[in-house]
């Protein structure tokens, strides 16, 4: 490679080989550790972000390999003078003793083309990127595009003719076509060598093959690119899930009461709580609608799962329990209708619901379960859990049948129905019962409560900051006094 600098420059004085081995240090100790990075990471795995991640270590290995070979040749120095060729005519030459396939060595090549004596000369790893044999002669200029891909043909070409003509440096890339067949990318960069009145006198290159390192690049290009995709379908899914589960959910925010007419209404209020560990919107929903007849129904249920199908299957299985129970159907058989819905649904899933009809005249609850958390019910500072009925979760058997509970309600009662999420197990476990025996505790807080919206408020300072995998629902109906 020519200097067009001073002898005495500083750029051109060669670095130390104390300072090379430092460096060359340095690149193995960081390339270990990124190699140790890499074994961690997972192998074909299924999640983008972590093919992206396993591509972006073999990237780095590829460009670590590289920086060590390129300081290696740095500290022992220029490689001897290849023999000088004539393009013009065929000379026999010996296949040169190469390192090992895969090294750095055998992806770097040299070339000169002398534009005086139209003689050149390759180095012999020039041949094996080009897959050529030793004894060929060197392509000259005018040959070389004749093992180049067809489409980058105009940039060798252009990138040849800018360095002869107007003495631009070349630093570009393409595609070369080996006699078995295979297409290799090379990197090519070189200079104009002038002769002494300015004139071009050769042309000088360094030739790389970069094609696994492109190969890499590409990987990682795509598996980006897959991520990226992949988080635009979860940030649309997310908000689809949202806007469903907006539409669906009781419109009123705060406190109601129902119903309308009478003095023996619920003052009810509700909390939606999302999971503190996914972004995706579950099946959870609460409900309170006034029936014909003057009664109120009371529900809260859970379908199993996360995202927009189970955000739709949730919505499906509210407005049939609505229009079930606006059309007088008993919360038991309403759930065994529910059960036999998601059963014949095209999703398979499981869901658990608690389904309540208060009748004012009486201050009378019926309900019914379905492998659900029973209500809690407050009277007087105290509060219990009710005995529930029979039932199993929804869609886990065909024809189920689902018992029907009453319960006598006096004035000032306070109703809590809750979906799983709340608390971290199931009621029948030990953590389950230690966390319904937390909400059991806040009977004193509720009796001091002017109205269900502070109870609400109270369940939710309680546990609205607890780890939960799931969504949870919180409904309070206090009964008029």
């Amino acid at each position: 490679m020519p200097s067009h600098l001073p002898a005495d420059h500083p750029a051109a004085q060669p670095p130390s080989r104390g300072s090379v081995d430092a460096l060359i240090s340095q690149t193995r100790r960081l390339r270990g550790e990124v190699d140790a990075v890499r074994r961690d990471a997972p192998v074909d795995g299924g999640d983008p972000e972590e093919r992206w991640q396993r591509a972006l270590c073999d990237l780095a290995m590829h460009q670590l390999n590289d920086l060590d070979e390129h300081l290696a040749q740095l500290r022992d120095g220029p490689p001897p003078v290849p023999v000088q060729f004539r393009a013009t005519a065929p000379a026999v030459r010996a296949a040169p003793a190469g390192p090992p396939h895969g090294s750095l060595l055998t992806r770097v090549g040299s070339a000169e083309w002398n534009l005086l004596t139209d003689e050149a000369s390759w180095s012999g790893e020039l041949y094996q990127i080009l897959g050529r044999d030793p004894a060929a002669p060197p392509l000259t200029l005018d040959e070389l595009p004749s093992v180049v891909l067809d489409a980058d043909r105009p940039r060798l070409t252009a990138m040849v003719t800018d360095c002869l003509i107007d003495a631009k440096p070349i630093d570009g890339e393409f595609r070369i076509v080996r006699p078995d067949g295979g297409v290799r990318t090379v990197h090519m960069m070189g200079e104009p060598v002038l002769d002494a009145d300015g004139s071009t006198a050769s042309m000088w290159a360094v030739l790389r093959d970069v094609s696994e390192l492109r190969r890499s690049q590409r990987t990682v290009s795509e598996t980006r690119d897959s991520l990226q995709h992949q988080r635009h379908l979860a940030q649309t899914e997310h908000r689809l899930a949202v806007e469903l589960q907006e539409a669906v959910l009781p419109p009123w925010r705060g406190s109601l009461r129902l119903p309308h007419q009478g003095t023996e209404t619920l003052d009810l209020a509700a909390r939606y709580l999302p999971s503190s560990t996914s972004a995706l919107i579950g099946g959870d929903w609460y409900d309170a609608l006034e029936l014909p007849n003057g009664e109120t129904l009371l529900s809260v249920g859970d379908l199993t799962g996360h995202g927009v199908t189970v955000t739709s299957g949730m919505a499906m299985l509210l407005g049939a329990l609505r229009g079930m129970a606006m059309a007088g159907t008993e919360p038991g058989q309403l759930m065994a209708w529910l059960n036999q819905l998601l059963d014949a649904s095209v999703q398979p899933a499981l869901g658990s619901a608690v389904c309540c009809r208060y009748r004012p005249e009486s201050r009378t609850l019926v309900w019914a379960q379905a492998g659900h958390p029973a209500p809690l019910l407050f009277r007087n500072g105290t509060g219990r859990m009710l005995a529930p009925p029979e039932g199993v979760l929804l869609g886990a058997t065909s024809g189920a049948v689902y018992g029907q509970a009453e319960e006598p309600l006096e004035p000032g009662d306070l109703l809590l129905l809750h979906t799983d999420g709340l608390v971290p197990e199931r009621a029948g476990s030990a953590e389950g019962t230690a966390a319904v025996n937390r909400l059991l505790d806040l009977a004193p807080r509720f009796g001091e409560a002017r109205a269900a919206q502070d109870c609400v408020r109270t369940v939710v300072e309680e546990f609205g900051e607890t780890e939960r995998e799931d969504d949870a629902c919180v409904l309070v109906a206090r009964v008029a006094t």
